[in-house]
């Protein structure tokens, strides 16, 4: 297997795949994450409604200050970007029942590329929408078979990598 380096952090071990973790600390995180994440989910989904109904009140504001609207954009952002939706902590059931199983990732990691791949490069009907044209493929995909995999099979289908930290994930962007 190849070595990666990413243009922003480079490690010797990057590019290869995680050690399996142990069995104890996947049945505790996964017991974890079962009790936390409805929780998780509760709080994200109120501080959106929270700066939703915010924005929605000083609305008024955007006729008054120039760029208002932006910063409210800004400020969703920086504070929804901050707390992903799986959290890097969280074992879900797949990852407890396939850790260390090279394939079952690499079936992943495929099946991911392929969503996406086929996302941005369908033609745009009428008043569809654009798809976003960067991505970041995370950690808890590409785990069990190294960050390499993940950036050959991304290149493979005409991804372009961006600069990203391969122990957290990989930024990947479509040029097409």
């Amino acid at each position: 297997m190849s070595e990666f380096r990413s243009p922003v952090h480079s490690s010797v071990d990057a590019g290869v795949a995680h050690p399996a973790r142990p069995t104890w600390q996947l049945v505790l995180r996964f017991a974890v994450s079962t009790v936390v994440l409805p929780v998780w989910w509760v709080v994200w989904i109120g501080l959106a409604l929270v700066i939703i109904a915010f924005a929605m009140l000083t609305e008024f504001l955007t006729y008054v200050i120039q760029g208002y609207e932006r910063g409210i954009e800004h400020v969703m952002d920086a504070t929804l970007g901050k707390m992903p939706v799986w959290p890097r902590w969280s074992v879900t059931w797949p990852e407890l029942r396939h850790e260390g199983d090279t394939e079952f990732y690499r079936t992943r990691v495929d099946k991911w590329l392929a969503e996406r791949t086929k996302r941005v490069s369908a033609p745009r009907s009428g008043g569809t929408p654009k798809q976003p044209r960067e991505h970041e493929i995370g950690l808890k995909h590409y785990r069990g078979v190294g960050s390499a995999y993940a950036v050959r099979a991304a290149t493979d289908l005409g991804w372009e990598l961006r600069p990203s930290d391969p122990a957290k994930e990989i930024a990947l962007r479509w040029p097409h």
